[in-house]
C-alpha cells in the first residue's frame, strides 16, 4: 500500500512543486518576508534566520523543506532580502534562490507603505530513483519530462502597509512568470496577469503587563493549488519573550496548527506543530516546522 502511496505522492509532489507555491512555511505569522517581498527592511533591522519543515512526519518520502533568508534596510527607503530555499518530496528535489526588493514610505507617524517585488529561479530535478518503483510505467510523460530537470524564473509583486504599528495589510501576486506562459501555452494567451494572491491582514492589541493580543488571517490563491483560508490568533507575554498562537486552515480536509516561541532581544526562535483533517493524516505524524533567527541592528 505504502508504495502505491509513495508513486502518487512523486507524481502529486511533482505538481505541487511545479506550482511554485510561495507559502510552503507556516511561520509566516512571525516572518511575512516567507510570503510578501515587499516586507524586506520594513522592520528597519536586517534579520538572518533559518527554516525547517517536515511534513508528514514519519511517511517514505514525506516533504521536507529547508530554507535561509536574510533581509534588511538599506538606507531609509530601499529594502533587499535574499531567500534560498531547498524542498524533498520523494525522489524529486527543488532548490530555489529568490532576490527581494523593496521600497518603504513612512507618511507621517502612523502609518508606512511598502512595494515590492522578487524574481526567482528554480531548478527542479527528479532522481532515477523513482523509476524503480515498482508501479512506475515506461513511457509516463510527467516523470520521464522530470527525470531530466526543469528550471524555471519566475516574479511576485507585493504590497504591505502598517497603521499606528498594530494593524497591518500584505498583498503579495505569486506565480506572475509562470502562470502567463501556463495561459500561452493553454491558448489562453489574454488570461488575467493577477489571477493569483496572498492576501493577510491583522491587528494587535496591547495591553497592561507586557501582554498583547493579535488575531489575523490569510487567503491564499495560487496556482496548481486549492484555495486556502487560514485563521490565526497569536498570544504574547513579557514583551513577547513567550509567544504562543493557533491556526486553523480551511481547504482540503483543512488543517489545525499551534506555534510556540520567543524573541528576546535579538534572538528569536518559533515551532510549531499542524495536524490535517484529511485521510491521509492515519499514514503519518503531523508536520513539524521550525524557525531560528536573529535581528541586528538598532531600529531607525
Amino acid at each position: 500500500m505504502k508504495r502505491i502511496l509513495l508513486l502518487i505522492l512523486v507524481l502529486g509532489g511533482l505538481q505541487q512543486l511545479r506550482a511554485q507555491d510561495p507559502a510552503i512555511f507556516n511561520h509566516y505569522l512571525v516572518s511575512p518576508i516567507l510570503i510578501n517581498p515587499s516586507y524586506a527592511g520594513f522592520e528597519e533591522l536586517h534579520i538572518l534566520q533559518a527554516n525547517f519543515r517536515n511534513q508528514w512526519t514519519g511517511f517514505p518520502g514525506a516533504p521536507l523543506t529547508y530554507g535561509f533568508n536574510y533581509h534588511g534596510p538599506i538606507g531609509k527607503t530601499l529594502g533587499i532580502g535574499l531567500n534560498v530555499l531547498g524542498e524533498n518530496i520523494a525522489s524529486i528535489t527543488r532548490l530555489r534562490f529568490q532576490l527581494n526588493y523593496a521600497f518603504r514610505y513612512q507618511i507621517g507617524k502612523n502609518v508606512k507603505l511598502a512595494a515590492g517585488f522578487s524574481t526567482e529561479f528554480s531548478n527542479l530535478q527528479l532522481n532515477n530513483s523513482a523509476l524503480d518503483n515498482p508501479f512506475y510505467e515506461a513511457g509516463d510523460e510527467l516523470i520521464d519530462a522530470f527525470n531530466s530537470g526543469e528550471s524555471v524564473l519566475d516574479a511576485t509583486l507585493g504590497l504591505y502597509a502598517s497603521f499606528n504599528k498594530q494593524t497591518y495589510i500584505g498583498l503579495a501576486f505569486p506565480n506572475l512568470i509562470v502562470a502567463k506562459i501556463s495561459d500561452i501555452e493553454s491558448g489562453d494567451p489574454e488570461g488575467a496577469f493577477f489571477k493569483f494572491f496572498i492576501f493577510n491582514v491583522g491587528h494587535r492589541f496591547e495591553f497592561e503587563n507586557g501582554f498583547s493580543f493579535e488575531p489575523s488571517l490569510m487567503m491564499r490563491q495560487v496556482m496548481n493549488v486549492p484555495f486556502n483560508l487560514d485563521f490565526n490568533a497569536k498570544v504574547g507575554f513579557l514583551e513577547d519573550r513567550f509567544i504562543a498562537g493557533l491556526s486553523y486552515r480551511t481547504g482540503v480536509g483543512g488543517a489545525l496548527g499551534v506555534l510556540l516561541g520567543t524573541e528576546f532581544e535579538q534572538f528569536r526562535l518559533f515551532y510549531s506543530y499542524d495536524l490535517s483533517f484529511q485521510q491521509f493524516q492515519q499514514y503519518n505524524s503531523g508536520a513539524h516546522e521550525l524557525t531560528i533567527g536573529v535581528k541586528l541592528g538598532k531600529k531607525r
